[in-house]
């Protein structure tokens, strides 16, 4: 999960925290391993080995987190999977 850095307004100092919201894909029994790993590469721009692996993780473990950030930005993540006929849903991150 990403971090940025932000200015504390009470002590003026830079925080690092967590984005609050992610994207996570989910494992569907339509789309090929094949498949889910190209769209890994071309919409999030992963180098193949981690779309590999990201895409084992939802195969395996049912979902993946795929990016963090803002609401807006997570919704138009899920939007994209969407348009490519993945799973994705917009969860509260840890943050």
């Amino acid at each position: 999960m990403s971090t940025q850095e932000r200015l504390d307004p009470r002590t003026g100092t830079a925080a690092r925290v967590r984005e609050p919201w992610v994207t996570v894909v989910w494992n569907d029994p339509v789309n090929l391993m094949s498949y889910v790993t190209r769209v890994f590469q071309e919409y999030f721009g992963l180098a193949r080995a981690d779309a590999e692996a990201r895409m084992r993780e939802v195969h395996e473990n049912g979902r993946s987190v795929l990016s963090s950030g803002s609401r807006e930005q997570m919704e138009v993540h899920v939007q994209a999977m969407h348009s490519y006929g993945l799973w994705a849903t917009l969860e509260r991150g840890d943050g």
